[in-house]
């Protein structure tokens, strides 16, 4: 007999957590202390600009007040930051109607703030609808706990930037509702997307914030790549480029209490340690009266808070870090694609957003390996993912995304240029073996 009975969703997640990533996470590669250790291309994280912000943060007085030692202004955000964070965002992300710091709750990262939201739109069993590819994070985000289940959209052969692809959304919606008895309750986009680094186009958007409207579900844009945004100088493809929901005017659109946005400092700022989110919520009073009562639980750190605001506040230094992280990453975008060009390796192009290459794998290694693949089928995601572990390189597979094709993984391209090779390098070498 178990000597600690534990619920069952607890067991639900016991079984779940011996996650290889944080295996990979304590064994990184250095190649003169650790040349043994993994390079680790699969974490959504910008190294490019680490130093710039450290050099920023570290000679800056950040002279703390005993404040900070206590629970400061309360759990949804201290006032000072909610208010350089009003400025920033609606500099860069030019809300149709200004934001203020009443339509902010501040969260410890945006996990939190997406399990928030999934809590408080979905009752358990419940439906959010997800596109296909998905950031694979987003799946107990919104159901470990919530208890939100998540409705993945399938597109087949359509572009899921597309007006057509809202037909898809809204099919989904209808079979769910129908199999199951139960209820959608809102729609999730990743904008700009993870994996796919693309933007919607703002007609896309319009579209989907129509279908909300029809059933009465709610818009949720995550935005935390909203400023990672940049110029594609290799594909012939014409990008589409970033535009908020919050720019968008819903009159005669969608009910304004239906559309909300979610940011963070983690990506824009290459800063996932400093774990700060926030909910953008311009025209629902009772969702932050909800969101207040449990705010106990994403309460951010004070000492956050204060380099954020800190960071936040200096708009000259806010405008640099930005257009250099965007030329740093365009840079960096190209040479990962010229080595795959290089090596025979298919991506999706027409990138300009996020960290991300889209790369099939598979298609690859069965093109070096046909009579070894002939059987493979769909299990030829797991057999390259098997060989790059092998060789100490950590990518994430499509099928933890979703992905509706074999063989397709996320290469995080924004790392500095010696970790990039060293990643690329190994990951030609795995397709090379048996």
């Amino acid at each position: 007999m178990d000597p600690s009975p534990l619920s069952n969703r607890a067991r639900t997640v016991v079984s779940s957590s011996n996650n290889l990533m944080w295996d990979i996470l304590k064994n990184p590669w250095c190649p003169t202390t650790k040349p043994d250790g993994y390079v680790n291309v699969g974490v959504a994280e910008n190294a490019l600009m680490h130093d710039y912000l450290l050099e920023y943060i570290n000679t800056t007085k950040l002279t703390l007040p005993a404040k900070y030692l206590t629970y400061n202004d309360g759990a949804i955000g201290a006032e000072r930051l909610r208010r350089a964070m009003v400025s920033f965002l609606n500099k860069h992300l030019h809300p149709f109607k200004p934001l203020t710091i009443d339509d902010l709750l501040v969260t410890n990262g945006v996990s939190s703030a997406i399990e928030h939201i999934s809590w408080a739109f979905t009752d358990p069993g419940e439906g959010i609808l997800l596109g296909r590819p998905y950031y694979g994070t987003f799946i107990p985000d919104m159901s470990l706990r919530p208890g939100a289940t998540v409705v993945p959209v399938e597109f087949d052969d359509s572009d899921p930037f597309s007006l057509q692809a809202v037909d898809c959304y809204e099919r989904a919606l209808l079979t769910f509702q129908q199999n199951t008895g139960r209820k959608v309750r809102a729609l999730m986009l990743c904008h700009p997307h993870n994996p796919l680094g693309r933007c919607y186009p703002r007609e896309t958007i319009i579209h989907l914030m129509r279908l909300c409207q029809k059933y009465q579900i709610h818009l949720i844009s995550d935005e935390i790549y909203a400023l990672s945004v940049w110029e594609n100088t290799v594909d012939e493809h014409i990008p589409v480029p970033f535009e908020s929901a919050l720019s968008i005017n819903t009159t005669g659109i969608i009910d304004p209490s239906l559309v909300h946005a979610l940011w963070g400092m983690s990506k824009d700022f290459g800063a996932n340690g400093i774990r700060l989110g926030v909910i953008i919520s311009q025209n629902n009073p009772t969702l932050h009266k909800a969101l207040q009562g449990v705010s106990l639980y994403s309460y951010s750190s004070s000492v956050s808070e204060h380099v954020a605001a800190t960071v936040l506040e200096d708009t000259e230094f806010t405008t640099r870090y930005i257009e250099l992280n965007r030329q740093r990453m365009s840079e960096s975008y190209a040479f990962a694609v010229q080595r795959l060009r290089e090596n025979g390796i298919e991506y999706a192009p027409g990138v300009n957003a996020a960290f991300f290459l889209w790369v099939n794998l598979g298609k690859r290694y069965r093109e070096l390996h046909p009579e070894q693949t002939a059987d493979l089928g769909d299990a030829i995601s797991d057999k390259v993912m098997q060989l790059l572990l092998q060789r100490k390189v950590f990518l994430a597979s499509g099928v933890l995304f979703g992905s509706e094709h074999s063989g397709w993984f996320r290469i995080v391209f924004t790392h500095p240029r010696e970790y990039l090779e060293e990643a690329l390098r190994r990951i030609v070498l795995a397709l090379g073996d048996l």
